[in-house]
């Protein structure tokens, strides 16, 4: 009996420990006591079965090359839920990215729910992350070439720079329908409001021009 009893509290613990919340699939989530001011969250509603057709599986147009004619010398096509009704509850996602010849960017970001895998189609991409302040914020950087894959550890910021002659070229594939996306430089410097100058001037120890010019830019970008 107290063999029964001691493996019967051990499972309930074991199953206890490996229990976790799913993902959030938005960016906020505030509780709500009534229901009629609630909404729907974590993925769309279902279309019947038995109404589904094969374009709701079917996004077209991915070989297709973006203009990179832009501040940053880069294009994302994302294919998420959004772009793809099928992907609804599966949990994966997949982009596209263009670069511009020598200099083009996909400039430091967060995937705040998933981890993103990436492949390099066509030219030469200096990629990498930087670890978390636990481990000393180290940098983790490769240089890709066609055919070679990278990965980018969940929540990481990461980047990807083109340093060929060419246009380059790469896909993504990301562990959410809805990834999202927090471009570092676009949210500190061009939030809505803007961050108080005082926080980013302590916390990036330079003079408020610095700061000031940077968030004129940086808002005027994200909201021309």
């Amino acid at each position: 009996m107290k063999l029964f009893v001691a493996i019967l509290v051990y499972s309930l613990a074991m199953s206890s420990s490996f229990a976790f919340d799913p993902s959030p699939l938005q960016d906020i989530c505030v509780a709500v006591d009534e229901p009629k001011n609630a909404v729907f969250v974590n993925g769309k509603f279902c279309k019947n079965p038995n109404l589904t057709v094969a374009d709701d599986f079917l996004f077209q147009g991915i070989n297709i090359p973006r203009d990179t004619n832009n501040n940053v010398g880069s294009f994302v096509t994302t294919v998420a839920v959004d772009q793809l009704p099928g992907l609804n509850t599966l949990g994966i996602s997949l982009a596209r990215i263009d670069y511009a010849p020598y200099g083009g960017l996909n400039p430091p970001h967060i995937h705040p729910r998933a981890t993103e895998v990436i492949m390099c189609v066509e030219g030469e991409l200096y990629v990498g992350f930087v670890l978390s302040n636990q481990l000393g914020n180290r940098l983790v950087t490769k240089v890709l070439k066609p055919g070679d894959v990278f990965v980018f550890p969940f929540a990481m910021i990461h980047f990807q720079l083109n340093i060929g002659k060419t246009a380059a070229v790469a896909i993504s594939s990301l562990s959410s329908q809805n990834p999202g996306v927090i471009t570092v430089a676009n949210a500190v410097f061009g939030s809505k409001p803007p961050i108080n100058p005082d926080v980013l001037t302590k916390a990036f120890q330079v003079d408020k021009k610095v700061i000031d010019n940077l968030q004129s830019q940086f808002w005027y970008n994200n909201n021309s």
